[in-house]
């Protein structure tokens, strides 16, 4: 690598990385925050373990219906101004959790229905979010660092429920003041800092390389050179259309992997906190057990990311990834000790982290350009109905039997078969190395 090369990746990922964490960690955070929440509001609001687990789980289909959509006006109107509209939308409807019973008493939706809105309104909110931030790092960063950038990015996942969940069982100690509950002012106090950021997100993004004017004329020169050799490198092995990559069999295969790992990702992480609270801790001890997997998650994810950039075994590593995390959420099951418990949890949080990162470099070594956008999009959306479906598995065999094992052990299959899938779609490696080298 030279001094050029090094100077230029240096300087992006200095202005756009820690930002951009931030911003996910935000958004994860008012994603998942309702699994808190509902240690308390579950009860003020009389919703059983099912009513629950589908209105978490229903935010992914609204996302995944109006997730294309929004990543083509993403990649039409630019990632700052269409990023900060998101924020601005994602956090005044995660700011009105806090009124379901005041909500609900005015439009008399009931408090399960008004739960069920709000949670499909903040879906077609953050519709496009995640995947925009993927397609617009593409547009960045070469395929030789991919992994170890997403990995980076996508530390703020474990990263907002390591910090998250400590701070959110802090907030649930505040109830009375204001006439609120806990799990109200759990709501208000974590959708701010969305439309704070919505506001720097506008001044701060730019939207492609060539309008870098924080780059040197020589730096901009090097990375557009350097991504275009690589996009004119994919188009020639696959060109597609953006018709053609929503309806591609690799890309639906790859929806398909994203299924089974995202089923971990929500499927267990929406209940978490109610699992350990049932150890008999309280709701702030809770709130710092919880975070112990994702701590663990957060290093294991940046490291993996790194070691796959070093040796580019993108399928390898995936499947490894995914048979840890079927281990981990399978092992839950066989003890009622909280520690072996959490042991297990924590093994096979390490899994689901750790394929993320690297799961993101299969589709982005194929697309390119607006078929790139279309793709994602399509991947994340398919992949985040497991968001639906694991949560709402969960609630359900909850409800029917009285333990969590049966959905665990069912998330632990969807993980086995991203395995399967993967390893069965190859990876073409020649993709991603360094044009005419």
């Amino acid at each position: 690598m030279d001094a050029l090369e090094q100077r230029t990746i240096r300087k992006v990922s200095a202005r756009l990385i820690p930002f951009l964490i931030i911003c996910y960690f935000v958004a994860y955070l008012d994603r998942v925050n309702v699994g808190f929440a509902a240690i308390t509001m579950n009860k003020d609001l009389g919703l059983t373990a099912t009513m629950f687990g589908f209105g978490s789980g229903i935010f992914f289909v609204a996302y995944f219906l109006f997730e294309v959509p929004s990543n083509l006006f993403l990649d039409r109107f630019g990632a700052r101004k269409w990023i900060a509209r998101i924020m601005v939308t994602w956090g005044l409807i995660s700011g009105l959790m806090a009124f379901i019973p005041q909500i609900a008493q005015a439009t008399g939706l009931g408090h399960e229905y008004t739960f069920y809105l709000l949670r499909v309104l903040l879906g077609v909110a953050e519709a496009g979010f995640f995947p925009g931030v993927i397609f617009y790092l593409t547009l960045w960063f070469p395929s030789a660092y991919r992994a170890r950038i997403v990995g980076q990015f996508m530390a703020a996942i474990p990263l907002s429920s390591a910090i998250g969940s400590p701070v959110s069982g802090q907030i649930l100690g505040m109830h009375g003041i204001g006439g609120l509950a806990g799990w109200q002012w759990l709501f208000i106090l974590e959708a701010a800092p969305a439309l704070v950021l919505a506001v720097v997100t506008y001044f701060h993004l730019t939207d492609r390389p060539g309008n870098a004017t924080w780059l040197s004329a020589e730096e901009r020169t090097w990375l557009d050179r350097r991504l275009a050799a690589e996009r004119a490198q994919r188009e020639a092995v696959h060109d597609l259309s953006v018709w053609q990559a929503m309806t591609h069999a690799r890309v639906w295969g790859l929806a398909l992997v994203y299924f089974g790992a995202v089923a971990g990702l929500y499927g267990v992480g929406f209940w978490l906190p109610q699992i350990v609270k049932a150890f008999g801790l309280s709701n702030a001890m809770t709130g710092w057990v919880v975070a112990i997997p994702y701590v663990v998650g957060a290093v294991v994810m940046v490291a993996y990311g790194r070691l796959s950039d070093r040796t580019r075994q993108r399928q390898n590593h995936a499947a490894l990834a995914l048979l840890v995390a079927a281990i981990g959420v399978a092992a839950s099951t066989l003890t009622h000790d909280p520690v072996l418990t959490m042991l297990a949890f924590t093994v096979g949080s390490c899994g689901v982290f750790a394929v993320l990162p690297v799961f993101w470099t299969l589709p982005t070594a194929v697309l390119s350009g607006t078929s790139a956008a279309a793709g994602i999009a399509v991947i994340n959306s398919v992949g985040n109905l497991a968001g639906f479906a694991g949560p709402y598995a969960m609630g359900f065999v909850k409800d029917l039997t009285g333990s969590f094992s049966g959905g665990l052990l069912l998330i632990a299959g969807l993980a086995i078969m991203g395995l399967v899938i993967v390893l069965a779609l190859g990876h073409d490696r020649d993709l991603e190395r360094v044009p005419g080298k």
